[in-house]
């Protein structure tokens, strides 16, 4: 009887120990320890940009580390003061302290030498008027800026258009989480936890556009060039649900 007596306790304890690694694997993952439903719900909003953040570059290679300077200073200074033209205030405009560094090549002996010196300066611009654009792009030919490295299209009305975003995938989600219950018979119950994935922004235009290639789009009388489309603000959200069963 003695090891009928230890064997239904160990029985007893397995059981419990099961039950109580099922119960914190549960809390662990966040689930709840009766009938649920897990669902991820997305919505994606597109909105017309209105702000444009243009990066510049300007370089020059000269004999002397001065002259270099003095090219770019003074492309920049030209082009900083042709930007009220563009109703862009001095808050929404930086620019980078300038870069000078020499040039080596190596002779017939096999020796470096320096062949000259290149400066290099970057300048950001925020244009809130986007309609603007295309005009800043031609302004920028006319300075002899050398590269637009980078078009970043933005919305005033980012948080707004986020927070919209987040809305329609919550109601998603429900959606989804009711159109299963009723499928297999059951109901879908109070909300039991929900979290939300990383949201992001997708901008469809201009990274890494040279001046060579606005240039033949200027001179092809090309005025599309610069046309804008919508940018993307998506979400995603995890949601668990009771189920209830009559």
């Amino acid at each position: 009887m003695g090891w009928q007596n230890r064997t239904t306790q160990c029985l007893n304890t397995f059981i419990i120990l099961c039950c109580t690694t099922y119960a914190q694997l549960s809390a662990a993952n966040g689930l709840p320890d009766h009938r649920y439903i897990s669902v991820t719900g997305s919505a994606e909003v597109t909105a017309k940009p209105d702000i444009a953040v243009v990066q510049l570059h300007l370089e020059s290679t000269q004999p002397t580390s001065l002259a270099a300077k003095n090219n770019v200073d003074q492309r920049v200074n030209q082009f900083l003061k042709g930007l009220k033209a563009f109703k862009v205030d001095k808050q929404n405009v930086s620019a980078s302290s300038i870069n000078t560094q020499p040039n080596y090549q190596y002779g017939s002996k096999n020796k470096r030498e320096i062949t000259g010196y290149s400066a290099r300066r970057d300048v950001t611009v925020s244009l809130e008027d986007i309609s603007l654009l295309n005009a800043l792009m031609d302004f920028a030919l006319e300075v002899k800026v050398n590269q637009i490295r980078h078009i970043e299209l933005k919305s005033s009305k980012a948080e707004s258009l986020k927070a919209d975003a987040i809305q329609l995938a919550v109601k998603n989600a429900r959606n989804q989480g009711q159109i299963l219950a009723q499928s297999f018979g059951a109901k879908l119950g109070p909300i039991y936890s929900i979290s939300q994935h990383t949201q992001h922004s997708q901008y469809r235009f201009g990274a890494n556009r040279a001046v060579e290639m606005m240039a033949d789009a200027k001179a092809a009388n090309a005025p599309g060039q610069y046309l804008q489309e919508n940018i993307k603000f998506s979400a995603s959200v995890n949601a668990v649900f009771d189920l209830t069963i009559d």
